[in-house]
C-alpha cells in the first residue's frame, strides 16, 4: 500500500492524521524560534576549577560537578580522565572506575584505624546468602548477572582477605621478631 493511501485510509479514523500533508500547512505552523528561549538571561558562569568537566562541552552549569569536590589521589585520577580522554573512549571509563577503586580502597584503609570499622560480614549481605535462599535465588529465573556471579564474593570479600593477610604478614615481621 503505498503511504499516502495509507494515511488517506486512516483519516477517517485517526482525527488529524496525515494534516501536515496538506499545502501550506507546514509554513502556517513553523513555530517561531523565540517562542522556545527563555525569558530570562543566563547566569554568571562559575569558573571551573575543581570540578569534573568534559571536553567535549566547554560550557558547564554554574552547579555541575560541585557537589562531591575531586580530591586525593581518586581525584586527580578523575581529573586526568576528564582532562585527557573524551567521553566515548573505553580510556576515560576506565580511568574513572580506577579512581572510583581507589577512593573505595582508601576509605576501607581509613575505616580500619578508626574505633568503629567497617564489618564486612553484617554490611556486605554475607549473611543474608544462607538465610534467604542463595541458590534458588539465582538459578533459573533468568539472571543477567548468571556468568559472573561466582566472581561476586571475590571482588566484595577478596580485599578484605587480602588486607587481613597482609596486617597478619606485616604485624608478623613487626613483633614476631627473628627466629633462629
Amino acid at each position: 500500500m503505498h503511504m499516502s493511501a495509507h494515511v488517506d485510509a486512516l483519516r477517517p479514523r485517526i482525527p488529524g492524521r496525515g494534516i501536515e500533508r496538506e499545502e501550506g500547512w507546514l509554513e502556517a505552523h513553523t513555530p517561531d524560534p523565540s517562542e522556545f528561549a527563555a525569558p530570562w538571561a543566563l547566569e554568571d558562569r562559575m569558573d571551573g576549577r575543581g570540578r569534573e568537566r568534559s571536553i567535549e562541552y566547554p560550557d558547564v552549569t554554574p552547579v555541575y560537578g560541585s557537589a562531591q569536590p575531586l580530591q586525593g589521589v581518586s581525584g586527580a585520577i578523575r581529573r586526568y580522565a576528564y582532562g585527557r580522554y573524551s567521553e566515548n573512549t573505553l580510556r576515560h571509563w576506565l580511568l574513572l572506575v580506577a579512581g572510583d577503586r581507589v577512593e573505595s580502597f582508601g576509605a576501607h584503609a581509613r575505616s580500619l584505624f578508626t574505633l568503629r570499622p567497617d564489618n564486612p560480614i553484617t554490611q556486605t549481605g554475607v549473611l543474608g546468602e544462607f538465610s534467604r535462599h542463595p541458590i534458588g535465588s539465582r538459578v533459573g529465573r533468568g539472571r543477567i548477572d548468571h556468568k559472573h556471579a561466582w566472581l561476586d564474593p571475590i571482588l566484595i570479600v577478596g580485599p578484605w582477605v587480602l588486607t587481613a593477610v597482609l596486617s597478619v604478614k606485616v604485624l608478623g615481621k613487626v613483633f614476631g621478631g627473628s627466629k633462629r
